[in-house]
């Protein structure tokens, strides 16, 4: 819990919840982070929090009063990205000329065949390689940004 509320929540969650609803106008509340809900979270022991694995039991608990239980017992759900769509869809193009063997050879850093293996298998969907590969198309840009190579636009 202070982990989170110190860096997790500040750094990361939070700060997207505030661009995004700056983004589309909107004053966003976290109606959970009240402080004295906190302070009474901090108060509760933690097998009122967790139990058998289940984390959050005391909201659980709570929300079944008004809440189907299926919308309560699923699978958390991101924000993810459509990245692996993206990669084969609108950003073939920018991503083909990063990954291009040749650069990759030239530029010395990384193996473009294993790259390349990994780049085909993404495409033709036998792999879901789009995290790996966007970590090396960020490098590359990174890289050509760095040359001061501005040839994709």
């Amino acid at each position: 819990m202070f982990f989170d509320q110190i860096s997790y929540l500040p750094d990361d969650i939070l700060a997207k919840v505030d661009r995004a609803s700056m983004a589309a106008s909107l004053e966003a509340r976290e109606p959970l982070l009240d402080y004295r809900l906190v302070e009474l979270a901090w108060t509760l022991p933690v097998t009122m929090k967790v139990r058998a694995g289940v984390a959050k039991r005391v909201l659980r608990n709570i929300l079944r009063r008004y809440v189907p239980d299926a919308l309560i017992d699923r699978p958390k759900m991101g924000f993810g990205l459509p990245l692996d769509r993206w990669l084969r869809g609108e950003l073939r193009e920018w991503a083909e000329s990063l990954l291009d063997p040749a650069v990759l050879r030239d530029q010395g850093w990384l193996d473009g065949r294993q790259i390349r293996a990994r780049w085909d298998e993404h495409l033709d969907g036998s792999a879901r390689w789009q995290y790996h590969l966007w970590a090396v198309l960020m490098f590359q840009a990174w890289l050509q940004d760095q040359s001061g190579l501005h040839t994709v636009s």
